[in-house]
Formats: C-alpha cells, structure tokens, sequence
C-alpha cells in the first residue's frame, strides 16, 4: 500500500531507519523530495502493516496519508490518447489489445509527470 511521509523542520532525527528497525517492516521508497526545512516520501508499505507503519511515522513527529489511490484517471476526459504512457517512468499506464490505456496505480510513485502530458487534464494524484 502507497503512503506519503511529510517531515517538518522540526523532525532531526533519522525518522525512515528508526520506523524500519522499529516495527521491522521492509519499506520501499518509491520518492523522496528532501531537503533542510521538509520533505516528503512516498513509500510501499505491505498492507497488513500499513496502520503500524503510519502509527511510527506519527510517534516520530512526522504526517501520514494513506493513499488507497495514487494516481487518479477522470474517465469522462480521458481519450485514450496514451500521452501518459511514454512519459511515466514507472510503466503505470499501458495499451489493452483494444487500444484503450489501462492503468495499474500500484506502481504509481507519484512523480506527476503523467498529468503534465495529458492534454485532456484527465489524471490527477491523491493528496491525502
């Protein structure tokens, strides 16, 4: 399951490690936009962990959205185009046998890329 980690200033401590080696759960960073007054993660949580994840995240200071969908398609605007399907860096969109793009948004790491190149503003990401 997807999840977005915002850490304040305020936060000095090693929060990532300190929550892995806490709960013992193996995370994946899919994103990481850090620097010295915030950051923001996106990571790949296994399900059955994702509330005890997100509780350590908390203790240590920091903000938790669960996202049960990363990447949005309003399918009364998508065209089928398949602007997005070249540009994701994560192969989350691709062609059915029909031509019609299917979307499998647990690859999804949210880079935004996909909503820049859709010219029929049919994609947006989930942000809480």
């Amino acid at each position: 399951m997807k999840m977005v980690v915002r850490i304040s200033s305020a936060v000095h401590n090693p929060v990532l490690a300190k929550v892995i080696l806490s709960t013992g759960v193996a995370i994946n960073v899919d994103r990481a936009d850090l620097d010295a007054t915030s950051g923001e993660i996106v990571l790949e949580v296994p399900a059955d962990s994702c509330a005890r994840v997100a509780r350590a995240f908390e203790r240590e200071g920091a903000s938790v959205s669960v996202l049960e969908h990363p990447i949005i398609r309003d399918d009364d605007e998508c065209v089928h185009c398949g602007a997005c399907i070249g540009i994701c860096p994560v192969s989350v969109f691709s062609y059915e046998p029909d031509w019609s793009v299917a979307m499998d948004e647990s690859k999804c790491i949210q880079c935004g890329t996909c909503i820049t190149a859709c010219p029929h503003g049919a994609l947006r990401i989930e942000s809480e």
